[in-house]
């Protein structure tokens, strides 16, 4: 990523939450892509990096896509908050 791209992205991010990923995401994110592989249903990746992210640090999702996330709330207890 470039410096003004990089710039761009701080601006954004400004006064926003960020959960830090880091090696107990990675595992838990492998733990929750490995029993949706074992289960035949293979998911998104980004899909499990988000629910890694928020089972880990056991913060909810804030989503509009409740049919993408339903897996990780049935399987893995993934709180969701939905309007």
């Amino acid at each position: 990523m470039g410096p003004i791209r990089r710039r761009k992205l701080d601006e954004i991010l400004i006064g926003k939450a960020v959960l830090p990923g880091g090696r107990s995401v990675a595992v838990t994110w492998g733990q929750v892509a490995a029993r949706a592989t074992q289960s035949g249903l293979t998911r998104p990746i980004n899909d499990s990096w988000v629910a890694a992210c928020c089972l880990t640090y056991r913060v909810p999702l804030a989503t509009l896509n409740v049919k993408d996330y339903a897996y990780y709330a049935d399987t893995h207890g993934l709180r969701l908050i939905t309007v």
